[in-house]
């Protein structure tokens, strides 16, 4: 390939998907090295703006693009992601490289082992290029509780991009990698894909191992993929699934439940004879009205590709979201009582007595939303109120899980918006942690029930941000999802626009 030809494939690399780079190396147009690269000097001049990163791995990087680039010239099998960036949130452990959780009690930690997703996507020849910034232990909607810094929307830099997960979804916005992986405890992979125009996946509780992702609530987390279009993300689970053996909840591929679907494959099938339910209870007040057109007219557009779209009844998803805090506050007050400045983490110097080590410890490393959650669960679980306040959480739970279990015996998947409002201002609601939680309402049931539940851009409003639907299926469903996803997102065709960021070109 000439010189020409080849400088115009690498000066676009922050446009191209992950099959795009795949096809550029068996074309032999670009070197894995020139794309690793490309994209650490994107990083390198943008994400001061945007705040994406809370650690990048130059030198490890291209260390390893070289060694790529020399087994992949020798032929060898060098796996389905060879030579693909890739992002981590940094509550996913990462061996020699530090994971925080964004948080000062946890600053200088540099895991011992990989994390079994971090571990399946390096045999799969990916390539770590950094830690992600998130809400601090995974806490927030806006990524503002981070000890470190905010990330800004690449959409739009005086709003947020989204939590918790909301460095992780704007490094794919922004076109510093073509996949991310966050973590979803109550829509933090989905509710920052939705604002800043991604792709991203919650996945069936158990089908992703969570050993290594450091516990906010484990009977609700789960890691997923986040990627500018249905394909990457589809690629991208096939490959972060299955059974391991050190995490108990996690579910063996190829079981009776799960069936090793090449999800690849399946996409191309189309949503004809699907059945659809709307929620209606999700198209009432506080809704904003944008996302309402976008997401009815998308509803509108499965009918055409020959769905069958009805209105379902959901009457749990404003009880859903204190059943969430409720059980989600619990489980971080038991997980996060850890950090007591003995073990690991931040020490406090400020200390007489044991006591004091643990109560310092954790008042000056812990910052106010943390603080908070850990109240909040230590008091539900506290003697007089247990029953009062957990034990109805619980029993409320198993009915959402029945209410959606009834809702599938007669729909396929279940069509909603992601969040109830556009992204909103830098600060807006920092002082508001009401308003804040609100912005999970349509998320934390899927978490609750254990359901898969995938978001993809359905539109842009009138000011030009991002607006993302959420489709949701039974357990295991999630070739049904990346169905239906795919013939959407090729009908609307969207899936290719970015933002600009500091006169960087815009470009479809």
């Amino acid at each position: 390939m000439d010189t020409g030809r080849k400088d115009n494939a690498i000066k676009e690399a922050e446009k191209m998907t992950i099959s795009d780079i795949q096809r550029g190396y068996r074309s032999k147009s670009f070197s894995v090295k020139e794309i690793v690269r490309k994209f650490l000097d994107r990083i390198g001049e943008l994400d001061g703006t945007i705040g994406a990163f809370l650690t990048v791995c130059t030198d490890k990087a291209l260390r390893e693009a070289e060694e790529l680039d020399e087994r992949m010239g020798r032929g060898d099998d060098v796996g389905p992601l060879a030579g693909i960036p890739v992002a981590i949130k940094d509550n996913i452990c990462t061996r020699g490289i530090k994971t925080t959780c964004a948080s000062r009690i946890l600053e200088d930690f540099i895991p011992p082992y990989d994390a079994t997703a971090v571990k399946k996507l390096k045999d799969a020849g990916a390539i770590l290029i950094g830690k992600t910034n998130m809400d601090e232990f995974a806490m927030g909607s806006s990524t503002e509780t981070s000890a470190f810094q905010t990330t800004c929307n690449p959409w739009d830099t005086s709003r947020v991009p989204g939590g918790s997960s909301g460095g992780s979804a704007a490094a794919v916005a922004a076109g510093f990698v073509p996949l991310a992986v966050g973590s979803d405890t109550g829509g933090s992979i989905r509710q920052p894909s939705a604002f800043c125009g991604a792709v991203g996946l919650k996945p069936t509780y158990g089908s992703v191992s969570r050993y290594g992702l450091i516990a906010f609530a484990s009977s609700l987390d789960q890691i997923g993929p986040i990627t500018a279009n249905v394909k990457d993300c589809a690629l991208s689970f096939q490959i972060l699934r299955g059974q391991d053996p050190r995490d108990p909840t996690s579910v063996a591929a190829g079981s009776e439940t799960d069936t090793e679907t090449d999800l690849m494959k399946d996409l191309e099938i189309g949503v004809r004879g699907l059945k659809i339910g709307l929620p209606k209870e999700c198209f009432q007040q506080g809704l904003d009205p944008e996302i309402a057109e976008s997401v009815q007219a998308s509803a509108r557009l499965y009918e055409k590709l020959g769905a069958k779209v009805g209105e379902v009844s959901l009457p749990v998803l404003e009880s859903g979201l204190s059943v969430y805090y409720i059980i989600s506050s619990a489980e971080a007050s038991s997980n996060l009582a850890r950090y007591d400045g003995i073990r690991y983490g931040y020490r406090s110097e400020n200390f007489h007595d044991i006591d004091e080590l643990m109560l310092h410890t954790r008042s000056e490393g812990f910052g106010r939303e943390a603080k908070r959650r850990i109240m909040l669960g230590t008091y539900v679980l506290s003697s007089g109120y247990y029953d009062a306040y957990y034990k109805k959480a619980m029993l409320l739970r198993r009915k959402i899980r029945g209410i959606f279990r009834e809702a599938f015996q007669e729909y396929d998947l279940l069509l909603l918006p992601t969040s109830p409002t556009l992204p909103f201002g830098i600060g807006e609601k920092r002082n508001d942690p009401l308003g804040m939680y609100l912005a999970d309402i349509y998320t934390v049931t899927m978490n609750i029930a254990g359901i898969p539940a995938l978001s993809l851009p359905c539109g842009f409003s009138r000011s030009g941000l991002p607006i993302g639907l959420q489709l949701a299926g039974n357990h295991f469903a999630e070739d049904k999802l990346f169905r239906a996803a795919f013939s959407l997102e090729r009908e609307l065709g969207i899936s290719g626009r970015k933002p600009v960021i500091k006169g960087v070109e815009q470009y479809a």
